[in-house]
């Protein structure tokens, strides 16, 4: 990213290069908004650019805003996102494979086709799969896409825009005059804002709190792995065996575990990133889930840092106090809702309500009796996860 002079000012300040504080920005300067935004690393350098890339939240009251913004975004970004439309998901639990037919038989009720496969059906759309697969569903939506490209074209895109972006640059702290956020101070100087956005993932509880904003969050590490080639398969994007990922445009594997797997850590971040005993963990479910490509090696390993509310779910919110902010974190599902969740800040930041969805379920207000030592509870406190 190229950077000009560091500003003095700025209408509107994002604090955080992620996928979603990128495009909140991009969302605001195609609105004609004077922004600049800031990170403490390199644009997507934490989990933003180490996911499975998936886009088909059909949880979230984002969901619609979803499908329909991605088939667009390459168009709209005026750069590849590779993204690619449809998923599978494969199963080799009975139970499991239920769960998510009703979840399919869920999808068809909101309008968005999901095919049941059987075992049969399932191995011809997956041919790294084998007779070990009891079936699985077809999203008919949805898609994948890749998360470095995205990030790229996010930020390229901000900047063709007018959108600055500083990295290398945190912020330390945030300013306040007459009841709303005046400024950003950062180690190269100040940038006062008439309007800020904190999307900073695992560190924004703590650069909101000293304005009066509780943003419960607890920190951790999430892991991906990465196979040699495998011949591509028709429609890349397949969940299964507890896992996330997609098949890249050369043919690797590139899966991540769930939740229940994430290790706890300091919101700064471990000083060794993969290494961990969770890479021989996926390695051996990718090998389960794709029988007949079992023999591949895994050539690298990813670890991203994620921030996990309370609940699991998003926070998108524009406190009353101060009027002026918008805080933002997706709780692991960032990247495929960024389209949708860049246009929902836009919205808050410019008219104070989402245009087209309601998403006051994803307030600050739920966590308004938040037991304060809800991370020792959740076993989310660093001590246990040691």
């Amino acid at each position: 990213m190229s950077e000009r002079d560091m500003p003095r000012h700025a209408s509107v300040v994002v604090i955080g290069a992620g996928v979603t504080g990128l495009s909140a920005a991009w969302w605001l300067a195609r609105a004609g908004v004077d922004v600049v935004v800031l990170d403490k690393g390199v644009v997507g350098w934490e989990a933003s650019g180490r996911n499975g890339g998936g886009a088909s939240h059909y949880q979230s009251p984002l969901f619609a805003e979803e499908q329909r913004l991605w088939p667009q975004m390459d168009e709209l970004l005026g750069y590849p996102t590779e993204y690619r439309r449809e998923r599978i998901i494969i199963q080799r639990d009975p139970d499991l494979l239920e769960h998510y037919r009703a979840v399919g038989r869920m999808c068809n009720a909101m309008g968005y086709r999901v095919d049941d496969l059987d075992s049969a059906q399932a191995q011809a759309m997956v041919p790294l799969t084998d007779h070990t697969c009891l079936g699985g569903i077809h999203l008919r939506f949805g898609g994948h896409a890749n998360p470095q490209r995205t990030v790229q074209a996010y930020a390229w895109a901000l900047q063709d825009l007018g959108g600055q972006i500083l990295q290398h640059c945190p912020a330390v702290s945030i300013e306040t005059r007459g009841g709303r956020a005046s400024a950003v101070v950062t180690p190269r100087g100040t940038i006062a804002c008439d309007a800020l956005v904190v999307a900073a993932g695992p560190q924004a509880e703590a650069l909101v709190a000293p304005i009066g904003i509780r943003f419960p969050l607890a920190a951790a590490r999430a892991e991906m792995i990465v196979t040699e080639p495998a011949p591509l398969m028709a429609i890349g994007g397949v969940d299964g065996n507890g896992l996330y990922g997609r098949q890249t445009l050369r043919g690797n594997l590139a899966f991540g575990g769930g939740p229940h797997e994430w290790l706890a850590t300091d919101p700064a971040g471990p000083s060794a990133r993969p290494t961990s005993p969770l890479v021989r963990n996926l390695a051996r479910r990718v090998a389960e889930m794709f029988p007949r490509a079992a023999g591949l090696g895994v050539i690298r390993s990813w670890a991203g840092i994620v921030e996990n509310t309370p609940d699991g779910r998003p926070i998108l919110d524009r406190p009353a106090d101060p009027g002026n902010v918008t805080v933002a974190t997706m709780s692991g599902v960032g990247f495929g809702l960024s389209p949708a969740s860049g246009h929902a800040i836009r919205d808050l930041v410019l008219d104070g309500v989402c245009s087209f969805a309601d998403i006051g379920k994803l307030g600050l207000a739920r966590f308004a009796t938040l037991e304060p030592d809800w991370r020792a509870r959740r076993g989310w406190a660093l001590e246990q996860a040691a």
